[in-house]
């Protein structure tokens, strides 16, 4: 029975690193946004262009999509100059799937650009009380930036103290955990986004593309996050969220422990690291596969490669023979979450694919994730 109560857990635990929200694309055409929706950013620092932009990982990593995504919507805009960080050198295994080599450390960032970022994204961390990844935010908000979290991002600002007295929210799993762990902060429901002065939160995973191209709009206008979203394959970005509408259900826990203890039936799953990978469609698509509790995704190749938008990706193993391979489809990225499902769907029933959606925040197809 210990057992089976810590496999839950590990289930649990899994199923919280983000939930069930709306997909990505809307059949109406983009309008201007309402004005609850939209972001608002102080100009780019003493002689800066454009905002310069960091996203941070600690020594035991981030999540996948939280840390990935932000970097290559905005690197995508040109609106920003994009870094990704970590607080430790060398390469950066990210939650359940995929290995980076960051641009800098925390400490390199802080020599070289000693007046601070415009803005530091916080993705969802393996380790949220890393003091090395919470002094570097505490020191960036001290200088004037903007904080923005991830998901379970918003455990790190709350452990920096600065979500004292502010609205923020987080997946839904963990609101109720974080109005009992952070009493003076608000945490909201219903907002896919939220911002308080210079503090900036999202529920899950997939909120990232949203909140992202949220960003864009507030940096370099409407007419440009219009653009970024119609390459991206998104049609939609705004702040609308129904949290009652997600939850885990009994069935999901038993789907997830039948998946978790069938180690027999686990699956290697290759995903191949080829120069200019689409960054966002590996990330979405090694996220959900990775989530399904039925196999091991691997990223493979002979060496690092950088994707289009310059994110570093390190392979984890060389391909090898069996197993599944992903193929990432062509076309834009972010419907690459759909055919995902699909597949996993196809391959290990409906019972896994609903658990990669629960997983990533995401809903069925067909629902709007963040219309404008």
């Amino acid at each position: 029975m210990r057992q089976l109560a810590l496999t839950a857990s590990v289930v649990a635990t899994a199923l919280v690193l983000g939930q069930p929200s709306r997909p990505l694309a809307a059949p109406a055409p983009m309008a201007a946004a309402p004005a609850a929706d939209r972001l608002s950013l102080p100009p780019p620092k003493a002689g800066r262009g454009r905002p310069l932009v960091v996203i941070v990982g600690g020594a035991a990593g981030a999540e996948t999509t939280d840390y990935i995504v932000p970097y290559a919507v905005l690197a995508e805009s040109g609106a920003a100059e994009v870094r990704a960080l970590s607080t430790v050198p060398g390469p950066m295994k990210l939650m359940l799937t995929l290995k980076i080599q960051p641009d800098q450390t925390t400490s390199a960032f802080e020599a070289s650009e000693p007046e601070g970022a415009d803005v530091v994204i916080v993705p969802a961390q393996m380790k949220p009380k890393d003091p090395l990844l919470i002094a570097f935010v505490q020191r960036q908000a001290a200088k004037g930036a903007t904080i923005v979290s991830i998901c379970e991002g918003a455990r790190v600002l709350a452990e920096a103290g600065l979500l004292r007295g502010k609205r923020a929210t987080t997946h839904f799993a963990s609101l109720g955990k974080y109005d009992k762990a952070y009493p003076d902060t608000r945490w909201v429901r219903d907002r896919r986004y939220v911002q308080d002065g210079r503090i900036i939160s999202t529920t899950g995973v997939t909120a990232s593309i949203p909140a992202s191209l949220a960003l864009v709009e507030a940096m370099a206008g409407h007419a440009e996050a219009v653009a970024t979203a119609q390459r991206l394959g998104v049609t939609s970005w705004s702040a609308a969220h129904r949290t009652a509408d997600y939850r885990i259900t009994a069935a999901d826990y038993a789907s997830g422990l039948a998946g978790y203890l069938a180690v027999w039936s686990h699956e290697r799953v290759e995903a191949p690291l080829n120069p200019r990978v689409d960054e966002i469609a590996i990330a979405l698509q090694t996220d959900a596969w990775q989530r399904t509790f039925r196999n091991k995704v691997v990223s493979t190749g002979a060496a690092p490669v950088r994707g289009r938008r310059g994110l570093v990706f390190v392979p984890e193993a060389a391909p090898a023979k069996g197993g599944h391979v992903l193929a990432l489809k062509a076309g834009p990225p972010a419907p690459q979450l759909d055919a995902a499902l699909a597949d996993i769907r196809r391959r290990y029933g409906e019972g896994a694919a609903r658990l990669a959606r629960i997983g990533l925040e995401y809903d069925a197809p067909g629902r709007v994730t963040a219309s404008r």
